[in-house]
Formats: C-alpha cells, sequence, structure tokens
C-alpha cells in the first residue's frame, strides 16, 4: 500500500467515530482485528478500492483497542464491513469480501437516490410510530 493511500484510511475510535460517519458522501469502515487472518487478507483489497474512490472516505476501526466503540455498533464477527452515505447505515455485514464485490458495494451506494431512502426511512418510523424526529 502506498503512503498516499495509507495517509487516506483515517483510524476511527469514540472520540471521532460519530462526526467522521455523520459526514456527507460516502464512509466505509472497515472493522478488523491484528489477530484477524481474514482481515490482514482483506487489508490490501480494501486499500486498492480506497486508491481508486478518494472522493470517498475510508476507515479502520480496530475491534480490539476500541472493543467498547464496537460492541456498540453491535460489531461480533471480523472483518465486517460498515458504510454510511450522508450519516445513513446503509450496509453492514461481516465477511472478507474480494475486489469485485467491495467495488459493487461502493457503486450501489453511489448510486442510490437518498431522497427516496430518507423517505423510506421515515415512512418506516411514521409506520412503526415513531416521531421522525
Amino acid at each position: 500500500m502506498n503512503t498516499d493511500v495509507k495517509s487516506r484510511v483515517v483510524d476511527v475510535n469514540p472520540d471521532n467515530y460519530q462526526e467522521t460517519v455523520s459526514a456527507d458522501g460516502i464512509v466505509l469502515v472497515d472493522c478488523w482485528a491484528a489477530s484477524c487472518g481474514a482481515c490482514r487478507q482483506f487489508g490490501p483489497v480494501y486499500a486498492k478500492v480506497a486508491a481508486r474512490h478518494s472522493q470517498h472516505k475510508f476507515t479502520k476501526l480496530d475491534t480490539i483497542s476500541e472493543s467498547d466503540l464496537a460492541a456498540s455498533l453491535g460489531v461480533v464477527h471480523v472483518p465486517t464491513m460498515m458504510l454510511y452515505r450522508d450519516g445513513i447505515l446503509l450496509f453492514k455485514q461481516a465477511g472478507n469480501f474480494d475486489e469485485e464485490r467491495l467495488e459493487d458495494i461502493v457503486s450501489q451506494a453511489e448510486a442510490l437516490d437518498m431522497e427516496a431512502v430518507r423517505a423510506d426511512i421515515e415512512a418506516s418510523k411514521a409506520a412503526a410510530g415513531g416521531t421522525g424526529g
């Protein structure tokens, strides 16, 4: 991984997580652990995709050193990939994704009509009796 990509992949922690994932645009979170073989295999794939998508934010969450944050996010298995767009969690799945699958996940997020997503969320809240606020 070249230095430029390393500097673009930001570590998240309890101090910067909410601000980071609430930002406009697409934010990916790679939940990993140093002791995880699948995580080590996925790292270079994640870096390659990050290098091709400089318009998006790529982050890493060390689930060992930040175990409380990982637990609060419901991360049970590593690696787990999470994707936010405009502060909305759109994707969360455990697994070791290959490059093609990760590119597909990013492409699908890019293609979404976020106004329709927000409308669906509000409709679901209303149907559940939520206040929508």
